[in-house]
């Protein structure tokens, strides 16, 4: 087990002086705060006894019906059943990795991946091979080529990682046409799909994206969370997965912490039961927008040539490339003494890649802070490419990692 490269930077980040676009905690202040208080004291008073008390591992079976209740505004069918509340979406990764893999097993994830499901597919010392996407997310035609490499070698695949809805670090979203052939092929060659999915309520245009576990219920495993949609402190997610796996599911999660705590489960289950959560989701989104434009507009205008960056629909992050030559992990050190923090990409690879790449995140800072973060990223860009161009850079092409990332004026 290793740090994460996210969590290396709180305490340098911390300073107020210090514009961070690190870290991807939502804006809970947007909540109304008073009434989420007054439901919670009303509990503890009224309901203390059910709140404070242990629980099932399997999770509060109320809330779990109204987990069914949001995962069919993405076209699941479920049954409550099949439902294992877990402490955030993390620790339901965590328990389907103890479930299926031993050390050596391969585990497929997209390149750029998720820095905490990279975490937890080390600590049970998993093999994780990259499959490369786009601006369009997971590339098919690499995955069948990945899987067929493998097989000749004679290794199993366990089952493959995505984050298909605004992607965590990219911020691409994968293709409808996609979904169809990355579950056709999976299913060619037996491999299990584990679908996280906390920002698939976040998009900023349209409905949200029907999600791959409604057209396989079979060889999907559906991960999910209301650390993004209510509020990361409560620590409450979820797992829907096959009847068989559900069982085991609920074992691992006993002799991991008995039972899950009643009282942020039974908040989350007032919440969804009393609240408009739907105007609530509604309400984060157009935040959420109002910061992802002004981050995009801040880049277009300031950002120096040989940049590029993703474009996202939704969720929390842009994925930036720099310029060949320059090291975004070397850089970090440097944007910290001009006051604005990143995560370099390197956290994002279990391979290595990365060092040309950066993720931004633009959920928590205010709009100008945004933009100031910005320009003062854009500073010491340029101040590298003219140290690139005065002594030299990293050799091209070296460790460059990253996702194809599309233009500033590409949609």
């Amino acid at each position: 087990m290793v740090p994460s490269e996210i969590r290396a930077l709180f305490a340098m980040v911390a300073r107020p002086e210090v514009v961070s676009l690190a870290g991807g905690a939502p804006y809970v202040s947007a909540l109304p705060l008073d009434v989420v208080g007054d439901m919670i004291g009303d509990l503890v008073a009224n309901r203390g006894a059910e709140a404070l008390q242990y629980g099932s591992a399997q999770g509060d079976v109320v809330l779990r019906e109204r987990i069914c209740d949001v995962m069919a505004l993405e076209g699941i069918t479920a049954s409550a059943d099949d439902v294992v509340v877990t402490v955030g979406a993390q620790q339901a990764l965590d328990l389907v990795t103890k479930i299926f893999v031993d050390p050596g097993d391969v585990v497929l994830a997209e390149a750029p991946s998720y820095v905490g499901a990279l975490g937890t597919f080390a600590s049970y010392q998993a093999d994780v091979v990259h499959v490369p996407l786009d601006e369009g997310g997971l590339i098919p035609a690499a995955l069948r080529e990945t899987l067929d490499r493998l097989t000749r070698e004679g290794r199993r695949v366990k089952f493959l990682y995505t984050v298909p809805n605004f992607q965590n670090p990219s911020g691409v979203t994968l293709t409808t046409a996609r979904r169809a052939q990355i579950l056709e092929i999976c299913a060619a060659y037996d491999v299990l799909v584990i679908e996280d999915n906390p920002y698939g309520l976040l998009g900023f245009d349209g409905e949200p994206t029907r999600a791959m576990r409604a057209d396989d219920s079979e060889r999907v495993i559906y991960l999910g969370s209301f650390s993004k949609t209510i509020a990361s402190g409560l620590r409450v997610g979820w797992a829907l997965a096959p009847h068989a796996v559900r069982a085991k599911l609920v074992l691992a999660a006993e002799s991991a912490v008995l039972c899950h705590p009643a009282l942020s489960q039974v908040a989350v289950r007032e919440y969804l039961t009393t609240q408009p959560w739907r105007e609530q989701i509604k309400s984060f989104r157009e935040l959420y927008r109002s910061r992802r434009d002004a981050m995009l507009d801040a880049l277009d205008a300031l950002m120096p040539d040989g940049c590029t960056w993703t474009r996202p629909g939704g969720g929390f992050f842009v994925w930036l490339t720099l310029p060949e030559g320059l090291d975004a992990k070397a850089m970090a050190p440097r944007a910290i003494a001009e006051r604005v923090a990143y995560v370099p990409g390197t956290g994002f690879y279990a391979d290595g890649g990365g060092r040309r790449n950066m993720r931004l995140s633009y959920c928590f800072p205010e709009p100008d802070r945004i933009r100031e973060g910005v320009r003062r990223l854009a500073g010491v860009i340029e101040s590298e490419i003219r140290m690139r161009d005065t002594f030299g850079g990293v050799r091209p092409g070296a460790a460059s990692g990253g996702v194809h990332t599309p233009g500033p004026g590409v949609v």
